[in-house]
């Protein structure tokens, strides 16, 4: 595709006479598919640029072949990559992953990925030969094309650059000594330029990067691709070398300064292999090579797409001493090709404001739109102010991207909880003291835990920061039973990094310790003999996972025989080492111990062990308390630890402990609950609606009291709502002690809105969030009669809950790369490598180049009172 670009200047290319005829696209076929196919890298970059979304798609693209579809497609010709599964392991799963990843990618390349299930039905000689199952095939023009081994395509880029390098056969060819380049070299003066690409292995980003724009530019370019070998060292490159490389060779243009040696004049890419960078480097490539403007740099629009980040450097012209300051200006081109473009100011034109002692000036978009004025008097004055600018640029880059790695650091931590940020990264380099807790392994595994009668398990992965941080808490609790007199219970903790059979595998009821995969971590489990495994749901802080050991201590249900052990156990004091506030209770009471509600009475006890405190009364003693609270055996008796001035919440028996604990559930639930990181998920689980208010900290007596009557108009609502309030919880954030409030009251409405502020949210049946008036007091009967109009369908909502996404908090960590990764000092032993390979290029440069002379151009002919005045902002 021609990319016409019309600056407010004419421009003259020194090397290459263009083509402006108007038909050129429609009687070339050749350059018409040049065309299609740069509109489809420009389609391709799009994708890149937002995002890779062709890979991170959820939907898959991989298309399940039937043995009469596979047989359809292959003879319509089509292009297929297909793998044939006859039996999945770890390993085919990982690659069938991949693939689904590769399907749409490569579907935009014509060819169609999919996998044939040879257990459902076989397709002829490919799901009969064991060898055939490691292997994909691609097929093309009706017939097997390439078969390639899973052990070389094993994810998503090694697919991609496989397939498309078979694919591109002819257009991506493959050199290993310095006469098979000089041999291409040839064969393409005058007829191509050549685009030579090193990767130090084949499967990789750099390789696939090469191989899409090798589909895109293949008619227009030569590509040659070489990974290693004698031509390495032609190119100054160092055999062991393992940055990929990029050089631009000029073959084409038999006109020019460089064109001196058998070897075509090459320019190689500075900047790291992307698909990106490298078609941005094509591009700059088919710039002209020196453009003349007659304007002042400073009016000079910066570079347009795609040489947005390229400098610019202007050489000033006198009229006297043109063709003089021309050759200079295209002997300087083509030392800055690819490095920045050149522009030829003509003095003579009263537009060019630039005092005359200035002989040249430059621009850095990428930096910066100024333009900076300076006087040299060689051109390698030139390059040494773009290398040094070059270098300032790739410091103030490291130095940035070392800032933003500590920063994605500390926002990776910090998007977990404050406690975890402080914990795992200010103290990532402490070791952990390990001694009060026992560690388990599949061999220690059941002896270890037949010892007590209640084990604490964590189960957690060493390099998770959650499972770290948790396991720091761990052991502070131990420590704690360590020194206290609780008997009976120990802490262990299970690695499954490395005991990844303990932690996979379900622990059947034949075990004395039965217990169901772990799947999330850090995960804590209470394990007792003979009893199925009882997974804590709880806050995983320090305070809350002591109480809950603390009170899993204790039988669930307690027997209680005599009036004083009811009351010892509905008034007892709770241990002095446990933090928190007084624990709930519960009564069940039961005419005889075998009555039929008593089992479904103890599976919710079961189930409420750790959280709740209870207790079975029987016979005449139940009868006692039946009477007293004028219920019918069986029963059950609530006292949630909010309710000291009331009675207890009284519940008949239900026919299922599911039911039950539902019951025991919304009898616990607060009026009116303060909504805590804590609360939230007790209040979430009754499944209602919630009436939610946001109020502000208060600074003073009158904000304390202002609350204080909020809260009193949201309690007669309650009142005052009935039976029409059961659908809701009434409940109220406050955002001075609760402050992850205020991103929810931000997103709801995706503005922070006056407080207080009233919405109904989270509705059974709906997503929409609806907000109280904002200019409407809050009042009890106001606050009812919006209810009821939300109800009748006759109030708007004001906005939607977002969806229940819950991405990964941080990149995964790649062990891999970790493991490739260079020993210390390689990076020292780079540096003179990649100076080599500059001063390789700038004798090669020198070499091809024309002996220049500049006497008597710009350069040289500033006086030297003006040479007195050089620039110096530099």
């Amino acid at each position: 595709m021609q990319l016409k670009y019309s600056p407010p200047f004419q421009t003259r290319d020194r090397a290459v006479k263009p083509n402006h005829s108007s038909d050129w696209l429609k009687t070339d076929p050749h350059r018409m598919l040049v065309k299609s196919r740069v509109c489809f890298m420009a389609a391709l970059l799009l994708l890149v640029e937002l995002g890779e979304c062709a890979e991170k798609t959820n939907s898959s693209e991989l298309h399940q072949f039937t043995a009469v579809e596979f047989y359809d497609k292959l003879h319509s010709g089509k292009m297929m990559f297909v793998y044939f599964e006859l039996q999945v392991s770890p390993t085919i799963s990982l690659f069938l992953a991949e693939l689904a990843k590769s399907a749409e990618v490569l579907q935009d390349y014509g060819v169609l990925v999919g996998k044939a299930d040879c257990s459902k039905e076989a397709i002829y000689s490919y799901c009969t030969d064991q060898r055939q199952l490691h292997t994909a095939f691609l097929f093309r023009g009706g017939k097997e094309f390439l078969g390639l081994n899973l052990d070389t395509v094993f994810d998503v880029n090694s697919i991609v650059s496989e397939v498309l390098f078979a694919i591109l056969r002819e257009e991506v060819k493959y050199v290993h000594t310095d006469a098979d380049l000089l041999a291409m070299e040839k064969s393409a003066r005058g007829q191509k330029d050549l685009v030579l690409g090193y990767v130090s292995s084949l499967g990789t980003q750099e390789h696939r990067s090469i191989m899409e724009t090798a589909y895109v530019y293949g008619s227009k370019y030569q590509f040659i691709l070489i990974t290693g070998g004698p031509v390495l060292k032609h190119l100054g490159i160092n055999e062991t070398s393992q940055s990929s490389q990029v050089w631009f060779l000029h073959c084409q243009r038999h006109s020019g300064p460089r064109l001196t040696s058998v070897h075509c004049p090459l320019t190689r890419m500075k900047k790291p292999l992307t698909i990106i960078s490298l078609h941005s480097f094509l591009q700059l490539m088919e710039a002209p090579l020196v453009s003349e403007v007659h304007e002042d740099p400073t009016v000079v629009p910066p570079p347009q797409f795609p040489y947005q980040d390229t400098p610019q450097v202007f050489v000033f012209s006198r009229p006297e001493t043109h063709h003089l300051d021309l050759d200079t200006a295209t002997a300087l081109a083509w030392r800055l090709r690819g490095i920045a473009t050149l522009l030829l100011v003509h003095r003579q034109s009263p537009a060019v404001k630039t005092p005359d002692h200035y002989n040249l000036a430059y621009r850095r978009p990428q930096k910066s739109l100024e333009v900076k004025f300076v006087t040299l008097h060689n051109i390698d004055e030139v390059l040494e102010i773009l290398s040094h600018e070059e270098q300032e640029a790739e410091e103030e880059k490291d130095g940035g991207e070392e800032e933003e790695d500590e920063e994605d650091i500390e926002l990776h931590f910090g998007s977990l909880s404050d406690e975890i940020a402080a914990s795992v990264y200010n103290n990532r380099d402490t070791f952990l003291d390990m001694d009060s807790i026992t560690e388990l392994t599949s061999e220690n595994f059941h002896t270890v835990v037949a010892q007590s009668d209640l084990t604490v398990v964590l189960f957690y992965l060493k390099w998770d920061a959650v499972s770290i941080t948790v396991l720091e808490s761990f052991i502070e609790i131990a420590d704690r039973f360590a020194d206290s007199e609780v008997p009976g219970v120990q802490l262990c903790s299970v690695d499954c990094s490395e005991w990844t059979d303990l932690c996979s595998t379900e622990v059947g009821d034949s075990s004395p310790f039965p217990f169901q995969p772990i799947i999330s971590f850090p995960t804590v489990l209470m394990l007792r003999p003979k009893e199925a495994a009882q997974h804590y749901s709880g806050m995983l802080g320090i305070m809350a996972l002591h109480r809950f050991i603390m009170l899993s201590c204790q039988a669930s249900p307690v027997t209680l025989s005599s009036q004083e052990e009811v009351t010892s156990f509905l008034q007892e004091v709770h241990h002095p080492e446990l933090l928190g506030p007084k624990p709930d209770r519960m009564l069940g009471l039961f005419n005889t111990p075998t009555n039929e509600g008593v089992a479904v009475f103890f599976e919710a006890a079961k189930s409420l062990r750790g959280t709740v405190l209870t207790g079975l009364v029987t016979g005449t003693l139940a009868e006692k308390w039946a009477a007293d609270q004028q219920v019918e055996l069986p029963a059950v008796l609530v006292f949630p630890s909010w309710g000291r001035h009331t009675g207890p919440t009284t519940l008949s028996m239900s026919s299922s402990a599911e039911e039950l604990l539902t019951s025991i559930s919304s009898a616990l639930l607060h009026p009116l609950p303060e909504l805590t990181v804590e609360s939230l998920p007790s209040v979430l689980s009754v499944d209602k609606g919630l009436l939610l208010l946001f109020v502000g900290e208060e600074e003073d007596e009158a904000g304390l009291r202002q609350n204080q009557l909020l809260l009193e108009e949201m309690r007669k609502v309650v009142e005052l709502g009935g039976d029409k309030m059961e659908a809701y919880v009434a409940c109220w954030i406050h955002l001075g002690r609760t402050p992850a409030g205020l991103s929810v009251l931000g997103s709801y409405l995706g503005s922070m809105p006056p407080l207080p502020a009233l919405f109904l949210t989270h509705s059974p049946s709906t997503d929409e969030i609806y907000q109280y008036p904002p200019s409407t007091p809050i009042r009890a009967a106001s606050v009812v009669q919006w209810l009821q109009r939300i109800q009748d369908g006759a109030e708007p909502a004001a906005g939607m809950l977002g969806a229940d996404t819950w991405p990964p908090s941080g990149k995964f960590y790649d062990f891999l790369k970790v493991m490739d990764t260079e020993e210390p000092g390689s990076a020292q032993q780079q540096e003179p490598e990649e100076e080599e390979e500059e001063e390789e290029d700038k004798e090669r440069v020198k070499g091809k180049m024309k002996n220049t002379e500049v006497t008597g151009s710009s350069f040289s002919s500033s006086s030297s009172a003006a040479a007195a005045h050089t620039h110096s902002e530099l």
